[in-house]
């Protein structure tokens, strides 16, 4: 059977661990809220009424993706356009095709930038292996103007940030949103987490220290993972109702 990520790639290493993803989604999550299309997030409203819940419906996606075979996987990223078509339709107008490559270049970062925080820093080729999966989901979705490798990606990348992300009355509400669903403390701990994987252009935009609170606790947890006590971290720190849906993200426990 053919995969859409090979069972040995780095990608399944990523996206196959619980803390990993986390971080993922909590860096995506201040980035979309900078996002000058972010408005398409509050159309259908679902996004703002249960900001955790779509986290976990935009994994579940993504899930899919890189532990499927070729043909559910094409299935998956088929279904996320007729999402986004009938959005588009509802509304009256397309979505920037622009705003798709955004979100496309955010889990590429992310994916990379969280993968380093917690585990360990990539070669050259295992970065190009993590664009080349999204390069290629991208693709499918029939984005025009991806560039080709890693490489060429990187000033598109910073260039998409300069001219795409901005401060808005959609940034206050969404973080407004955050914090109502996770609470004060939590909240905290998102921000904070968050601070150890946005680009500079992120934290300029929202105005964040470069020092986060977590850097001093990273070590202590990466020897709770060796211990096996993370679990004990991860029940502190996320909402109850979501420690089920947590869990099953871990597929890599090694």
């Amino acid at each position: 059977m053919q995969f859409f990520v090979e069972k040995s790639s780095i990608v399944r290493k990523i996206w196959g661990k619980s803390d990993t993803v986390l971080f993922i989604f909590a860096g995506a999550a201040a980035e979309f809220a900078l996002n000058k299309a972010v408005d398409w997030l509050y159309f259908t409203g679902k996004l703002p009424a249960d900001p955790i819940g779509r986290l976990f419906s935009t994994v579940r996606y993504a899930r899919r993706i890189v532990f499927s075979s070729m043909d559910e996987a094409n299935k998956a990223i088929d279904t996320i356009r007729e999402i986004h078509t009938a959005v588009e339709q509802n509304r009256g107008y397309s979505i920037p095709d622009w705003a798709y490559r955004d979100v496309l270049f955010m889990l590429i970062h992310y994916s990379i930038a969280s993968y380093e925080l917690l585990e360990k820093k990539l070669n050259d080729a295992q970065k190009e292996e993590v664009y080349n999966v999204f390069y290629r989901v991208g693709q499918r979705m029939g984005l025009k103007e991806l560039p080709l490798s890693y490489i060429e990606w990187l000033p598109a990348r910073e260039s998409h940030m300069m001219q795409n992300l901005a401060k808005s009355e959609y940034t206050a509400d969404l973080f407004r949103q955050y914090k109502k669903h996770l609470g004060t403390m939590r909240f905290k701990v998102l921000i904070e987490g968050q601070k150890l994987v946005v680009p500079d252009r992120v934290k300029e935009l929202l105005q964040f220290r470069d020092f986060s609170l977590l850097t001093p606790m990273l070590p202590v947890y990466k020897v709770s993972k060796l211990m096996k006590m993370d679990w004990l971290l991860k029940n502190i720190l996320l909402p109850s109702d979501y420690k089920d849906q947590i869990n099953e993200l871990d597929v890599h426990k090694e």
